[in-house]
């Protein structure tokens, strides 16, 4: 399978997992809940434009590789403190285990989206090649010359 297919594929779960696990913070009290989360859809739209949009360019690789990143944020943030265990506050409540394979998923796909968008970047030439100006106007020897003039 090419790589930029499962970086597609990869990008779009990381985005599903984090959509589900915003929509799961805010559920459970972590986040307000307010307009300020609102903030999350444009970043989620940029995200999957260049996922989709920008495919195999160097502009949707960068894209893809700073949502990996971001996606591997949210493991790290719930893990300070208590963390996510049963000795959390989350412990034992409903819905623990959707919580907690949310942030490994989203961890373990976002993981793989900065590999794979790494390896796309790395793949791509550094430069444009250039064309030589002349290279525009056809040779004179290129033309051809055995017409009864010749």
């Amino acid at each position: 399978m090419k790589h930029s297919v499962m970086l597609t594929i990869a990008s779009l779960l990381s985005i599903l997992f984090f959509t589900f696990h915003l929509a799961d913070d805010i559920v459970r009290g972590f986040e307000p809940g307010t307009a300020t989360n609102l903030s999350a859809v444009p970043i989620f739209v940029v995200w999957l434009y260049g996922t989709l949009v920008l495919f195999e360019r160097r502009s949707g690789y960068i894209i893809t590789l700073l949502g990996g990143l971001f996606a591997l944020i949210v493991p790290l943030a719930h893990v300070r403190g208590k963390g996510f265990g049963v000795a959390s506050s989350l412990g034992h409540s409903s819905g623990h285990f959707f919580f907690v394979w949310t942030l490994i998923a989203i961890g373990v796909t976002g993981l793989f989206s900065v590999i794979l968008s790494a390896r796309g970047l790395w793949s791509l030439p550094w430069r444009r090649p250039r064309s030589a100006p002349s290279s525009r106007v056809p040779f004179a020897s290129s033309v051809d010359q055995s017409g009864p003039l010749a």
